[in-house]
C-alpha cells in the first residue's frame, strides 16, 4: 500500500518468506504475522488484506525468476541444446531451492486469488513469448508463428513436468532435465 515504509514492507515480506519456507505452502496468516513479530491485523493493515500479501510476494519473486531465466535461453553463441539444458536446469534449481514458496505461489495463492493466478499465468506467458522471439530471431524456427507456439509449449512443458517430478522424487532429476531437452531439440529439428 502507498504511504508505507518500504523497509518495513521488505522486512514483512522477508518474514513471510521465512514462515513459508519453515511451515510450507499451507502456512497460516497468523504464522506469517508471528514470524514478523506482529499481529495478523497489523499484517493485513500493511498489505490491505491476505490477497495484498499474496500479490506482494508474487511481485517480489516473479521478477527474480524472469531475470534469471531470460539470459539462459537468450545466451548468444551457445547451441540450442546447451541453452535449453541451462534454462531447464536453472528452473529446476529455483523450484528445488524454494519448494515451499513455489507451491505457495503457484498452487495455494494461485488457487485462492485470481490476481495471483493471473500474475503466474502472465509469467508463464511472458517467458513463452520471450523464448518464441529468440527462436524466431535466431532462425532456429524460421516461421515466427511456429516459433511462438513452440516457445509457449516448451515453457508449459517444463513447468508441468517439474510439477510432476516434484511428486516423483524417485526419478533422477538429470533424467527428467535431459528428457525435456531432448523434446525441445527434437521439436525444432527441421521437418
Amino acid at each position: 500500500m502507498s504511504g508505507r515504509d518500504p523497509d518495513r514492507r521488505r522486512a514483512l515480506l522477508d518474514a513471510a518468506d521465512r514462515a513459508i519456507a519453515a511451515e510450507g505452502p499451507g502456512v497460516s496468516m497468523a504464522a506469517i504475522a508471528a514470524a514478523a513479530g506482529i499481529t495478523k491485523p497489523v499484517l493485513y493493515r500493511h498489505f490491505g488484506d491476505r490477497h495484498g500479501l499474496y500479490q506482494a510476494l508474487a511481485d517480489r519473486h516473479v521478477g527474480t525468476v524472469v531475470a534469471q531465466l531470460k539470459p539462459r535461453f537468450a545466451e548468444a553463441g551457445t547451441d540450442l541444446r546447451g541453452r535449453a539444458t541451462a534454462a531447464v536446469d536453472l528452473y529446476f534449481d529455483l523450484v528445488s531451492a524454494n519448494l515451499n514458496l513455489y507451491r505457495f505461489l503457484f498452487h495455494r495463492a494461485g488457487a485462492e486469488d485470481s490476481r495471483v493466478r493471473s500474475q503466474m499465468t502472465s509469467l508463464v506467458r511472458s517467458l513463452g513469448e520471450e523464448l518464441g522471439a529468440v527462436l524466431a530471431a535466431e532462425r532456429v524456427v524460421p516461421d515466427p508463428v511456429r516459433a511462438q507456439v513452440l516457445g509457449h509449449a516448451f515453457v508449459g512443458m517444463v513447468q508441468s513436468t517439474c510439477d510432476w517430478w516434484l511428486d516423483h522424487p524417485e526419478v533422477p532429476r538429470d533424467r527428467v532435465v535431459q528428457s525435456l531437452v531432448d523434446a525441445v531439440t527434437a521439436a525444432v529439428t527441421p521437418l
